[in-house]
């Protein structure tokens, strides 16, 4: 293992956003148990913080690479097109309308079916997004573009999370 590999190096994996999770899973497991610091218990307290700091690593790696979107973001950002979520929030007007849509929809839904309709409009719409940043990263290659679309899928999930946080206060 190299401490200077990208995440997909470390996991031997191709460099893409299409990735089968249990493939990940599967290289997770096994990096874990090549680093795991009791593996070098024999070889002192120096050898353990070196395989404590391997195991810290990739989990790291790991949380990266089997969310869709953090590894969309990675890849982005390894092929210098930087997310910058925190000070890049334009995005197009279409789609500030459907969120805006999406936030009166929430507002107003009084009861579980309103909910379960909006939750599943927004992971129809999270899923053609996922689907776009594939495209945009594995066919196209175009990481600007996709950089875009991860902020989009950002913006999803945080309203995801909204729905969820409104079903339970219905008590659904």
């Amino acid at each position: 293992m190299n401490l200077q590999s990208d995440d997909f190096e470390l996991f031997d994996l191709p460099r893409r956003f299409a990735q089968e999770r249990p493939a990940i899973d599967t290289r997770w497991k096994a990096l874990q148990r090549e680093a795991h610091p009791d593996r070098f218990a024999a070889q002192g307290a120096a050898a353990q913080r070196v395989a404590m700091q391997w195991s810290v690593r990739i989990n790291e790696a790991y949380q990266r690479l089997k969310d869709p979107v953090r590894r969309a973001a990675y890849l982005c950002e390894l092929h210098g097109a930087p997310i910058r979520a925190e000070d890049n929030t334009s995005m197009p007007a279409q789609f500030l309308m459907q969120q805006m849509e999406w936030r009166e929809a929430l507002d107003d839904a009084a009861d579980g079916a309103a909910i379960d309709r909006l939750d599943a409009e927004v992971r129809q719409a999270r899923a053609e997004a996922l689907e776009r940043c594939g495209r945009l990263i594995d066919a196209q290659q175009d990481y600007a573009a996709a950089a875009g679309a991860v902020r989009g899928l950002m913006f999803i999930e945080r309203f995801a999370v909204d729905v969820e946080r409104r079903r339970e206060l219905l008590g659904q």
